[in-house]
C-alpha cells in the first residue's frame, strides 16, 4: 500500500516552521498533498489531530498525526530511510544536532520576534543578542558547507527557513547581517542553490510585508485592547 501523506501547513506560506518540514519532505523525495486554507480538509479537523498544542504544521501519515516542526522532521527522517539521512548515526552527533537545532527554536526564534515588534532600547538589544546567536551558529558551522557536513542536515533543515526573513529583520532593525556574519549568509545562500530549498523558502519581500501587516495589526491591538 503506498503511503498516503498530508501537510497542513501554518497559514502564512513563509513560516519557518511550515518550510522547514517542506524541505525535509523534498529532501526525502516523499509526494504528499498539501492542505491549504482551501482543501477538503477543514481546520477543525485537523486541530483534533493536535488537541494539545492547537496548531500546525501538522504531518499526517496514513492516517496518523505527528506534530511539532522539528519532530515533523526527525520523523520523516525516520520514515523514509531510503535517501540520504538528514540526522547522523552516531549518538553524540545526532544529540549536537538536536541542540543547535533546539537553540534555534528557543533563542533565535524569540529574538528576531523582538525586532519586529519593539522599539528603541529594546530592539538594539534584540539585534545585538542575534548577532551573537549567529555568530554562535557561525562557530558551530566552522568550516564545513553545511551544518550536516558534506550534505544538507537536520541543523540546515532548522535553520534556512530563516534565511527569507532576514530582508524583514533588515528593515525593520535598520542593519546588515550580512557584514557581521559573512559566512552564514554564505552558508544560507549555498543551501540556496538547493531545489528543495529554493522552492520551499518564501519571497523575502512578501515576508516583509507579512511582517509589516502583523506589525500593524499589533500597534492597533495595543492602542485599543
Amino acid at each position: 500500500m503506498a503511503d498516503e501523506v498530508t501537510l497542513a501547513p501554518e497559514h502564512f506560506a513563509g513560516s519557518p516552521f511550515g518550510v522547514r518540514v517542506r524541505i525535509a519532505l523534498a529532501e526525502k523525495e516523499v509526494k504528499y498533498e498539501y492542505c491549504d486554507e482551501n482543501s477538503r480538509v477543514d481546520s477543525a479537523s485537523l486541530l483534533e489531530m493536535n488537541p494539545v498544542y492547537k496548531k500546525r504544521p501538522l504531518l499526517i501519515h496514513n492516517g496518523k498525526a505527528v506534530c511539532e516542526s522539528l519532530i515533523i522532521v526527525q520523523y520523516v527522517d525516520d520514515a523514509w530511510k531510503g535517501k540520504a539521512p538528514l540526522l547522523p548515526s552516531d549518538p553524540y552527533q545526532r544529540a549536537q544536532s538536536r541542540f543547535w537545532a533546539d537553540f534555534i527554536d528557543k533563542k533565535v526564534y524569540e529574538i528576531t520576534k523582538k525586532i519586529w515588534t519593539t522599539k528603541g532600547e529594546e530592539l538594539e538589544g534584540a539585534k545585538k543578542d542575534f548577532i551573537e546567536c549567529l555568530k554562535l551558529l557561525e562557530g558551530e558551522l566552522g568550516d564545513k558547507p553545511y551544518y550536516g557536513g558534506e550534505n544538507l542536515g537536520y541543523v540546515d533543515v532548522a535553520f534556512v527557513p530563516f534565511y527569507c526573513w532576514f530582508y524583514a529583520y533588515e528593515k525593520c532593525g535598520n542593519f546588515d547581517i550580512e557584514a557581521e556574519c559573512p559566512k552564514i549568509i554564505a552558508w544560507a545562500k549555498r543551501c540556496m542553490q538547493k531545489e528543495s530549498v529554493s522552492k520551499s523558502l518564501e519571497d523575502p519581500k512578501k515576508v516583509y510585508e507579512y511582517v509589516l501587516e502583523r506589525r500593524k495589526r499589533l500597534e492597533e491591538t495595543q492602542m485599543h485592547p
